[in-house]
């Protein structure tokens, strides 16, 4: 058998009919090789679902976003399919899975658990209509649920892949599939010991299709995207951004480790440790080349911008102006393993140590508590981290608008934590 492609669409790329009927058209040459595709959730879904998680939560009547989310399913699927088709049931009987799963009990200590039991639902959805309209199309695919082969922990929200399990599985139920036909699975979930749904971090599709392709030794992983390829800026924000025709898996996983939105930060590694190529396409021009990483590419030298939003700088003052140590630092990164909080940039002054970290329900006040008998704590919200790759020289554009609460710079790297000045 030649070797496996995997290609990946995200939330974008199904996000209504036509989204869905575009899919199946770049699929439909594409499928004589019997890939396997991984599909995320439709559109908003996975916002949606977090936002019936907090009202859960906090005591507030949901059934109206359910309705809503379940609408929402319907609505593709009746421009999609004759009326009576079976997927119409099979999304019904999805939601009122996931309405079961709502009834039990939420609380702050079982959150992530009761989160990853809930999340999943929109990838399961998406997989279920994309996999009937392709079947439709008349083009055969195998549905296959990613929480068989993917196996990880029991760290919710932030999941570890149980790697030697998830190849054992990958080799055992995929590759005999796939000798036959294309195979359909979600992004994003996998299962841990006890068969718990878990999730593999935020925005996780691209991860799941990387440790697809790992574990079938495919020939490459592709990602389909509404952007040409790489850029060294998002384009929605850099008007002017440039498109990187190839990249070394070094420099691309710098800047998904800063928070490039393009690639998820777990993608690279697993491909470059096994030399597979990730392909960044556009599937608004499904033909055009879009950017390749690999491991023959140069070192690109123009400078890259990534714009974190929903950002919280933190900062731990010792109380007794002892100078900041190397225990301090310790100290504040243990209960941030803890939490499973990632910090985007840390600065040490004097008596304090500040750190920038993604805003996340709950978290904040948890780190708080867990560091205020031996530090001072101030924290501000609702911030913008600016980071700039191969910086040159800084654009006082960037800066002038916006209050600056902290910057640093090293030899390659600028970082500023900003907010927009009131107008």
């Amino acid at each position: 058998m030649a070797k496996t492609l995997v290609y990946k669409f995200g939330g974008a790329s199904v996000k209504d009919a036509d989204a869905v009927k575009n899919l199946a058209d770049i699929l439909r040459n594409r499928l004589r090789k019997n890939p396997i595709i991984v599909v995320s959730a439709m559109g908003k879904t996975t916002n949606a679902l977090e936002e019936i998680l907090l009202h859960k939560f906090e005591g507030k009547d949901y059934s109206r976003n359910i309705t809503i989310l379940e609408s929402f399913h319907l609505e593709i699927c009746s421009k999609l399919f004759e009326e009576g088709h079976a997927v119409y049931a099979q999304v019904k009987n999805l939601i009122r899975q996931l309405e079961q799963e709502l009834t039990k009990e939420l609380n702050r200590e079982n959150y992530d658990c009761f989160y990853d039991q809930v999340i999943g639902f929109g990838e399961l959805l998406s997989s279920r209509i994309v996999m009937e309209y392709l079947c439709e199309q008349g083009s055969p695919v195998v549905w296959q649920d990613a929480r068989e082969i993917i196996r990880t922990n029991s760290e919710f929200r932030f999941a570890k892949i149980d790697w030697e399990l998830t190849k054992k599985n990958a080799q055992t139920y995929l590759v005999p599939l796939l000798d036959r036909f294309p195979v359909l699975t979600q992004g994003f979930i996998g299962a841990d010991p006890q068969n718990r749904m878990t999730t593999l971090g935020r925005e996780g599709s691209d991860f799941s299709a990387a440790i697809l392709g790992v574990s079938l030794n495919a020939a490459s992983v592709t990602i389909w995207k509404d952007v040409p390829g790489v850029l060294n800026a998002d384009p929605k924000i850099f008007p002017n951004a440039t498109l990187f025709e190839e990249l070394d898996y070094k420099q691309a996983a710098e800047m998904t480790f800063y928070g490039a939105s393009v690639i998820h930060p777990k993608t690279i590694k697993p491909l470059a440790n096994a030399g597979i190529p990730l392909f960044v396409r556009s599937f608004v021009e499904p033909e055009a080349a879009g950017t390749k990483i690999h491991g023959l590419a140069q070192h690109h030298s123009i400078p890259t911008y990534v714009l974190k939003r929903n950002q919280i700088l933190v900062s731990f003052a010792v109380k007794d102006f002892t100078f900041i140590e190397e225990k301090h630092i310790h100290q504040v990164y243990e209960v941030l393993q803890r939490l499973k909080l990632k910090v985007n940039m840390l600065q040490t002054a004097a008596i304090s140590i500040s750190i920038v970290i993604d805003s996340e329900l709950f978290k904040l006040e948890q780190l708080i508590t867990a560091l205020k008998p031996f530090f001072e704590v101030r924290f501000n919200e609702d911030l913008e981290l600016l980071t700039v790759l191969n910086v040159q020289e800084i654009d006082s554009e960037l800066l002038e608008e916006y209050e600056l609460y902290l910057e640093q710079q090293t030899r390659n790297t600028f970082q500023a934590v900003r907010k927009k000045r009131a107008e």
